[in-house]
């Protein structure tokens, strides 16, 4: 495995919600932001909201995503200075070319801090490789992290984030890939009141059926829950390319304040949030680009931040009714009760307009043609949405997860403690 990806989302006020009876439902990945009062007779309110966020959410899809700026807001060589720190372990096919596009990037002043925990890790090869072929970028090897918590992620950066010499620190895993402006649009973004800047997850055109799965999600249910939070003001981040200010992480204390988390981004968001900074999401997608990826990985993948969402936010146990199959179930349910429509027929005009409206958001995300038919979107659709009561019922059956080379309990609060073999 070489990248993780979670998330910070919270709202501006936790016990303002509270008050309201409203539901907070926060996806450590997956970003999912959504109020209900939970009684039946707003039933047929759930479905304007949806309309409402899937609607605000296609909307700032195509104006933000993308967006080809007429004016720099900053001129070039007046940006600030950043410390990109890479967190290694690992390699895939990809990893090489991935790598490559951090040292090509067209930015006046900035240094990359390569993290590698083993010696003995193959990633070593690899940066001293490109440290090789570009020795007039100033970049820099670290080897053997520093244990100070539970989270492996935190323990391999550690010497970097301390070696690290500019007030911007820009954590991005191993499995995005980038393009020569991509910081530049990061920096941009960095305005006087901002302490961090995110940029929505999507994956790279990919082959196989296990791409164009992943690719599906991260342009369909992933965003609309992502992008509807940013467009309501609810702080709502990744992990995998964030760009924040130093300082501020060091009055919450540095990286080692994040240290006993698993989901470590979502407390240095609320970190963040907590004292006064605004959020801004970039205008390119964080592109993930992994070599190494199959139907399993990714329901792997799905199941474990299920898992960190329960443990750390307990309302997540009403998410299922978020998805397409079993809310139009409700909905169609709700609509026969109190307007005697057909429970069926509804059912499927809803699942029908759900998917239609998952198709145009894809669409925006992507910026472009897509790399599959749409007869190969209709099938991962399908399965992706199967899946979701199954991945989440497999997330409560075992409150333990997997991560790199460890094995974690999760408590509730986001803490956790490594399982240790005897």
């Amino acid at each position: 495995m070489t990248h993780t990806d979670r998330c910070g989302c919270l709202p501006r006020s936790l016990t303002h919600l509270s008050k309201a009876t409203s539901f907070h439902r926060c996806h450590v990945t997956q970003h999912s932001c959504t109020f209900s009062s939970g009684n039946f007779p707003v039933l047929s309110d759930n479905r304007l909201i949806q309309m409402i966020r899937t609607g605000s959410t296609v909307n700032k899809g195509r104006l933000h995503l993308h967006k080809k700026r007429s004016e720099v807001k900053q001129p070039f060589a007046q940006l600030a200075g950043v410390s990109l720190l890479k967190p290694l372990k690992g390699v895939d096919p990809n990893l090489i070319s991935n790598l490559e596009t951090f040292f090509t990037l067209d930015y006046p002043k900035y240094e990359i801090l390569l993290c590698v925990q083993d010696q003995d890790d193959p990633a070593v090869d690899v940066c001293k490789k490109l440290l090789g072929k570009y020795p007039n970028v100033d970049a820099r090897l670290f080897i053997g992290g520093k244990k100070v918590g539970i989270n492996p992620k935190i323990n391999n950066l550690m010497p970097g984030y301390e070696g690290a010499k500019y007030q911007l620190v820009w954590i991005c895993d191993s499995g995005i890939r980038v393009k020569p402006d991509t910081l530049t649009d990061l920096a941009n973004q960095m305005t006087e009141k901002v302490g961090l800047v995110h940029g929505l997850p999507y994956v790279a055109d990919r082959q196989g059926f296990a791409a164009t799965l992943e690719q599906v999600y991260f342009g369909t249910s992933h965003p609309r829950s992502y992008i509807s939070a940013n467009v309501t003001g609810i702080k709502c981040v990744t992990g995998m390319s964030c760009l924040m200010r130093k300082d501020v992480l060091d009055q919450a204390g540095g990286l080692i304040a994040f240290a006993q988390y698993i989901a470590e981004d979502y407390f240095m968001a609320k970190a963040i949030a907590d004292r006064g900074w605004k959020f801004s999401m970039a205008t390119q997608v964080a592109l993930q680009n992994s070599g190494s990826y199959s139907i399993g990985q990714f329901q792997s993948r799905m199941i474990r931040w299920t898992k960190l969402r329960i443990n750390m936010l307990p309302g997540t146990v009403l998410e299922p009714v978020s998805e397409c199959f079993l809310a139009s179930l409700i909905i169609g349910w709700a609509a026969h009760h109190v307007f005697r429509w057909d429970m069926m027929v509804f059912f499927m005009c809803h699942c029908l307009a759900w998917f239609i409206a998952d198709y145009i958001q894809l669409t925006g995300v992507q910026g472009g043609p897509l790399n599959f038919s749409k007869l190969d979107f209709a099938v991962a659709w399908f399965i992706r949405e199967s899946m979701a009561v199954q991945i989440f019922l497999s997330a409560l059956w075992d409150p333990t997860i997997s991560w790199r080379t460890g094995r974690y309990r999760l408590r509730c609060g986001g803490t956790a403690e490594e399982i240790l073999d005897v």
